[in-house]
């Protein structure tokens, strides 16, 4: 009876909580939490993570310098200015160059002299066939002399053989060398001939051994050096191209070309001379689609002058809906940086130069809008490359992929 009167005794209620018993609902909310962490951390961090490790595909476009005529523009399109006269001087005759007479940039008319090559063969030749031409005309005048008296010969012993003083046989021996003196004279004058013929290929020749200027232009080559050889194979002597025959040669979008008129007028801007533009005109359109890059040639001429521009320099053609006036050609032309390349951060706008694969934070300063961006008061300089429509995680620094390449 003890025994069970202890053991009920021992049956109590416990009122207080254990400090190490488990507790369900907390590790319910630490695992809610730990999750909200990771989804978080995914969302916000994988992204700068991708930005660092990997290269960010985005859209390139740049800063331009457009002109006030940008708002009749229809297409715009990059080229070269290539001279439509142009000639790659040689020489006819193979040879060494004595004497070089031009460098580049001198001006020269067609039939100007360029360069001389070594002549003193084909002098020495010459001057044999001369002197071959010189002993055959001896000839003919010494056959013609003797010619000459004997036909007098002949009339004299004629008179006397009509008067019986002589014989006939004296006679006939006068006239047979009358003949074979005349025989002579046409031997030694066929001779001369020859030696004649013989000079006129020979001095042919030795014309051929001065280089002249085929057309009017400006040299643009370095000329070949004295002491070179040179020969028909080897157009090395100059390269001369004439600068009234400028033009740009653009490529034009092939499904642009329904958009370019023959005649009509365009606005040339030379990357040499950013503040400087040229009227144009279309005068050619290709013929020939370029398949690789789809594009068709299409070439402008300069209407007015070609004061500054080279051959290969680049350009920029738009074609425009209307023709400038000559007061629009002097319109100052405005930077402008594209709109989908702007971005805002606490009222500072910027944008990303791409610069080797890597894009630069640059502050800008924009005025009021111009065609499709802002006119550009501060920052890059035209030509800059920059990001357009850039990613919200694309920051300083970052290494970017250009689409498309």
């Amino acid at each position: 009876m003890s025994d069970l009167t202890s053991d009920l005794a021992s049956l109590k209620i416990q009122r207080t909580e254990d400090p190490n018993r488990p507790r369900p609902w907390r590790t319910v909310v630490l695992a809610v939490v730990a999750c909200g962490a990771a989804v978080a951390a995914y969302v916000f961090g994988y992204p700068l993570l991708e930005a660092r490790l990997f290269k960010m595909e985005v859209g390139v476009t740049e800063i331009a310098t457009l002109s006030p005529a940008q708002a009749s523009v229809t297409v715009t399109s990059t080229g070269y200015v290539v001279p439509q006269v142009i000639s790659k001087v040689g020489t006819k005759v193979p040879g060494r160059v004595a004497k070089v007479l031009v460098k580049e940039g001198s001006v020269v008319k067609a039939g100007d002299v360029l360069a001389e090559l070594e002549s003193t063969d084909q002098r020495s030749s010459i001057a044999a066939a001369n002197a071959r031409a010189a002993s055959a005309n001896a000839r003919i005048d010494t056959a013609r002399a003797n010619w000459a008296e004997i036909e007098q010969q002949v009339k004299r012993n004629r008179a006397l053989y009509e008067k019986g003083a002589i014989g006939k046989a004296v006679l006939d021996d006068l006239e047979a060398r009358a003949r074979s003196l005349e025989q002579s004279i046409k031997a030694a004058e066929a001779e001369a001939q020859a030696a004649q013929a013989d000079v006129k290929p020979l001095r042919a020749g030795l014309e051929d051994h001065t280089v002249r200027s085929p057309i009017d232009g400006t040299v643009i080559s370095k000329p070949i050096e004295s002491g070179e050889l040179v020969g028909p194979q080897m157009s090395n002597i100059a390269e001369i191209a004439d600068f009234n025959s400028l033009m740009v040669e653009t490529d034009v979008p092939e499904g642009r070309l329904y958009l370019i008129k023959p005649g009509g007028p365009c606005e040339i801007s030379l990357d040499a001379y950013p503040g400087k533009r040229y009227r144009g005109q279309t005068v050619e359109i290709g013929h020939k689609v370029d398949r690789a890059k789809a594009t068709v040639t299409v070439k402008v001429k300069f209407v007015d002058s070609t004061e500054g521009a080279l051959p290969d320099m680049s350009a920029r053609t738009s074609f425009l809906s209307e023709e400038l006036s000559a007061e629009a050609i002097r319109e100052k032309p405005k930077t402008v940086v594209p709109a989908i390349a702007l971005r805002e951060h606490d009222g500072n706008k910027f944008v990303f130069v791409v610069v080797d694969g890597v894009v630069r934070e640059k502050s800008v300063k924009v005025g009021p809008p111009f065609g499709s961006g802002f006119e550009l008061i501060e920052g890059p300089q035209p030509g800059t490359r920059v990001v357009s429509n850039p990613p919200p995680s694309l920051s300083d620094g970052q290494r970017i992929k250009e689409k498309g390449s």
